[in-house]
């Protein structure tokens, strides 16, 4: 109704056909801008382009701000700093945590005797 001034009632009242109703949701998910039922289907939809490109532009300035800063600093004044986290955005998943990676396990002398020993019979 708010875009198109059609009533959903004329579906029930034989005024409007359900392949018309089909068309018009089409054509509100291509809509630009943002719209109630785009943003309850994706919660992406609740920022516009331009929001995007300024969260965007903010965080590549953030962080160029923090490489130029750990380029200059001494080493101590360096490990003061943390890298800027950047925006959160709608809809957007969590990162992962990476697992932890195991520590490497070295092999014993007597292991490495075994395994060449073995080589040079081959």
């Amino acid at each position: 109704m708010e875009f198109f001034g059609v009533d959903l009632l004329d579906v029930w009242r034989g005024r409007l056909s359900l392949r018309r109703v089909g068309v018009l949701i089409k054509s509100l998910m291509r809509k630009p801008g943002r719209s109630a039922f785009l943003m309850a289907v994706d919660e992406r939809a609740e920022w516009d382009e331009t929001t995007y490109l300024l969260a965007r532009s903010s965080d590549a300035l953030e962080l160029s701000n923090y490489l130029f800063l750990s380029a200059n600093l001494s080493d101590e004044d360096r490990n003061q700093i943390d890298p800027p986290e950047p925006i959160t955005r709608p809809g957007a998943t969590e990162p992962e945590q990476k697992a932890p990676v195991p520590e490497d396990e070295f092999a014993t002398g007597s292991e490495l005797t075994d395994f060449f020993g073995r080589m040079n019979s081959l």
